[in-house]
């Protein structure tokens, strides 16, 4: 069975699951490895649908990590 019998999302339908889960709609967190957002999308069309939605975004050396709310970040330690 192949992604397309299995209906894994790629590409755009990826990053639109993304944003549409329950972490996204409700202020909290989202975390994807970069190596997942460079092979489905890009970093430049994650991070200009980041930038869109007025989220912030985070980059660990391999982990973006999207904070689902337009307001102030505090780094406390």
């Amino acid at each position: 069975m192949n992604d397309a019998q299995r209906n894994i999302p790629h590409g755009r339908d990826w990053l639109e699951q993304v944003f549409h889960c329950q972490a996204a709609r409700s202020g909290g967190v989202i975390r994807r490895q970069i190596v997942d957002v460079e092979r489905e999308v890009g970093v430049r069309a994650f991070v200009a649908e980041v930038e869109r939605r007025h989220f912030r975004l985070v980059r660990t050396p391999r982990h973006f990590v999207i904070v689902c709310d337009s307001g102030q970040i505090e780094v406390v330690c």
